[in-house]
């Protein structure tokens, strides 16, 4: 499986604080184009909306050097999301039969591999960002 190369390199910051700081302004940039919930619109999805509901109660479960080392890769999965047209590896949830669990794999400017994950409800068609993480290569494969 071939990842989807970003432009973007991953956020630079020295602490958690500044990446957050970082990854916030990224963000509001893409709230500030609705009114209502923040979305994305996915060029792999036939421009459907892509929701946030779940990342930042998801990112806050987190230890905070985990917190710091996924948005690190929150910019390269904001552009991911926009512009892939690869392939994600889906299935069904283990535990929950009506979800299906899309991953989407990329690799930055820097070279480094990141997964984003993307949740499907099978019932409404409505997709949430779920979270985005780095991948080591041996387990790419």
């Amino acid at each position: 499986m071939t990842p989807y190369q970003t432009k973007l390199s991953k956020l630079s910051g020295t602490n958690y604080k500044e990446i957050k700081r970082k990854a916030w302004r990224i963000f509001r940039e893409v709230a500030r184009t609705t009114k209502r919930r923040p979305y994305l619109r996915s060029t792999y999805f036939i421009r459907e909306k892509i929701f946030f509901d779940f990342f930042w109660q998801h990112l806050s479960q987190k230890t905070r050097r985990d917190r710091m080392r996924r948005l690190l890769f929150f910019n390269c999965a904001i552009e991911l999301i926009k512009n892939s047209r690869i392939k994600p590896r889906s299935e069904i949830n283990r535990n929950n039969k009506n979800e299906i669990l899309h991953k989407f794999y990329g690799k930055t400017k820097g070279g480094g591999l990141f997964c984003v994950h993307i949740k499907e409800n099978k019932k409404t068609g409505r997709k949430y960002f779920m979270s985005c993480f780095p991948v080591e290569k041996a387990s790419f494969k």
